[in-house]
């Protein structure tokens, strides 16, 4: 069965500046997508805030081969006015972790949002996990 999964940043910048002790369930995400076994998607939005914070560890030109490298591995949901206006309306605490979840809501069949902060997803309407939590969710079920 392959997993649709919406990917917060946090996730993507684990990944790609090897955050410890995140940086290894992150990777497995990256694996498991290169496999088939699931589909990442992330919002056009969050690649700016991976461009601006990655740069810090690994220096401009480095980090636009991050950007290259995610365009290809990963799908890119857009973020409209409508995405905007559901945000405002999605009684979040934090406005950027809204948009993203107002973008995760066009994904269709989406199956989770990976997150490290859950707690920000409270209100969600689609299953939020750790990377950590869905990989040990992904292994029970195929056991």
């Amino acid at each position: 069965m392959e997993y649709k999964l919406f990917v917060d940043s946090d996730v993507v910048i684990d990944f790609f500046t090897d955050r410890k002790p995140h940086a290894n369930p992150a990777s497995e995400l990256f694996e498991l997508n290169e496999q088939g076994n699931v589909r990442l998607y992330l919002s056009a939005v969050s690649i700016n805030n991976i461009y601006y914070i990655v740069r810090r560890f690994l220096g401009h030109k480095k980090t636009l081969e991050v950007v290259e490298t995610l365009t290809e591995m990963t799908e890119i949901v857009g973020t409209t006015k409508k995405e905007i206006i559901q945000a405002l309306k999605n009684n979040f605490t934090d406005y950027e972790d809204s948009v993203q979840y107002s973008s995760a809501l066009t994904i269709k069949d989406l199956d989770v949002i990976i997150t490290r902060n859950t707690k920000d997803y409270r209100n969600s309407s689609i299953a939020v996990m750790t990377p950590l939590n869905f990989l040990k969710m992904k292994e029970k079920n195929e056991s």
